[in-house]
This record gives structure tokens, C-alpha cells and sequence, in this order.
């Protein structure tokens, strides 16, 4: 057990750096098109790559609901919804970004593990 723990302590200061020089760009990420910003701009850094994944995620999501307001009546309510949900979920990955945690969202962070760049 004393092995993990002494694999942590030497583990955390890397990654506490990576965090910390990625919060902007992962932060920004969350914000409509600009998800591609994290992806490009920070290729080589896990934290940047990782919202930036689910940001991306969102931003399809965002363009599909916006396609379905072709649809009378339903396709309204239906964007409605989903851009109020999309918001929210934005919201807290921004939050979760400069709070410095990894957080998956629910059925989008399955989507953003299977996409690679």
C-alpha cells in the first residue's frame, strides 16, 4: 500500500502543472465553436484534450439541435430544451475546469473517449 500512495505524491506536481498552464484554454472550450480552441492549441496536454473532447461533443450536440428547429412545433421545443441543457452542462464543465478536475459528463464523455485527433 506504501507504493501507491509514494506513486501519487511523485505524480501529483506534473499533473498539478499541467492543470494549472490548461485551465484557460479548457475553460474557453466550453464556449460554442470555440471548443476547437483546447484541441489545437494544446495537443500535447491530457487536461486541455480531455474537456476539450467533450466541449466539442457539446458543440455537435449544439448544431444538431439547432438543425431540428426545422421541425414545426416539436423541433422548437425540443432546441429549446436542449440549449438549456447544453448551457447548463457548459456551465459546470467550466466550473470543473477551473475547480481543476477531470469530470464526465453523462453520455458525453463516452462520445468525446472515442474520438482521437
Amino acid at each position: 500500500m506504501g507504493t501507491p500512495t509514494e506513486q501519487n505524491d511523485e505524480s501529483t506536481p506534473p499533473q498539478d502543472a499541467e492543470v494549472q498552464e490548461a485551465k484557460f484554454f479548457a475553460a474557453i472550450g466550453y464556449l460554442s465553436v470555440l471548443c476547437f480552441v483546447p484541441l489545437f492549441l494544446k495537443k500535447q496536454n491530457k487536461f486541455a484534450q480531455f474537456h476539450g473532447k467533450q466541449a466539442l461533443v457539446l458543440f455537435i450536440l449544439e448544431i444538431a439541435a439547432f438543425i431540428l428547429k426545422i421541425v414545426p412545433v416539436l423541433g422548437d421545443l425540443v432546441s429549446y430544451l436542449a440549449v438549456v441543457v447544453f448551457g447548463i452542462l457548459s456551465l459546470v464543465g467550466i466550473i470543473k475546469v477551473l475547480m481543476g478536475e477531470y469530470w464526465e459528463m453523462p453520455v458525453v464523455s463516452d462520445i468525446a473517449d472515442r474520438i482521437t485527433l
